[in-house]
């Protein structure tokens, strides 16, 4: 099953920082902001969360959920989140079968050089659960909650 604008995002299931699960299904009625990063507390993925954290205020008025996906365990999410004082949820996918879904994991370039491995990404899940937007490739970590921010606000 393919990610597209305008269709149902495919349902998952996963693990928070705490071990508790959270599923998609259960997130109806709101927006969800489905991004995945390649991994805790590296450059590029800590101001992402950064920017999702400090957007929180504009996106809770936006009636706005964010889950933060990566193949970390909940360790680490723990550790990632008491660092940054995150603010929002991070969920396990150790097997990427929720990446590899929403095609977050594959072939890549890093530096020149195809490689295989998650795929900076977004999808934003209206409340109906179908999705509203698509970002297959993120270019540039510490713009894109800004970007998320515009396409909710522009909900209303």
């Amino acid at each position: 099953m393919s990610v597209e604008e305008g269709k149902a995002a495919p349902l998952f299931t996963l693990k928070d920082a705490n071990g508790d699960k959270v599923a998609l299904k259960d997130l109806r009625g709101q927006y969800v902001v489905v991004y995945f990063y390649p991994k805790d507390d590296t450059p590029g993925c800590t101001l992402e969360a950064e920017g999702f954290r400090d957007l929180s205020k504009q996106l809770d008025k936006t009636n706005t959920v964010v889950l933060g996906i990566s193949a970390d365990d909940e360790a680490s999410h723990q550790k990632f989140i008491g660092k940054y004082k995150l603010n929002f949820t991070l969920l396990c996918d150790p097997d990427r079968k929720v990446m590899t879904k929403y095609g977050a994991y594959g072939e890549k370039m890093m530096y020149g050089k195809k490689t295989i491995g998650v795929i900076r990404s977004t999808v934003i899940v209206g409340p109906n659960g179908k999705v509203i937007k698509h970002w297959r490739k993120v270019p540039k970590a510490a713009d894109h909650p800004s970007k998320v921010l515009e396409i909710l606000q522009s909900q209303g």
